[in-house]
């Protein structure tokens, strides 16, 4: 299955490629509780919060990542 930052987070978080990808620049991606309570968003709209700043600045390089996990 085809991920990218338009996937919503907990197909991200149960995908272990991804959640690696994600985790180098958002340590706790996988293991921090409160992500559940994001599970519906996707990571695009998670990293407009400002609590994602790290996501937000670096989500096109995090994209082309995940978007290379189907090629």
């Amino acid at each position: 299955m085809a991920v990218s930052v338009d996937s919503k987070v907990k197909v991200l978080c149960k995908n272990p490629e991804a959640a690696a990808i994600i985790s180098q620049y958002s340590p706790g991606f996988t293991t921090d509780p409160q992500m559940k309570m994001v599970y519906g968003l996707t990571l695009r709209k998670l990293a407009s919060f400002p609590q994602a700043k790290d996501l937000a600045d670096h989500l096109d390089e995090i994209d082309e990542k995940l978007k290379a996990l189907g090629e």
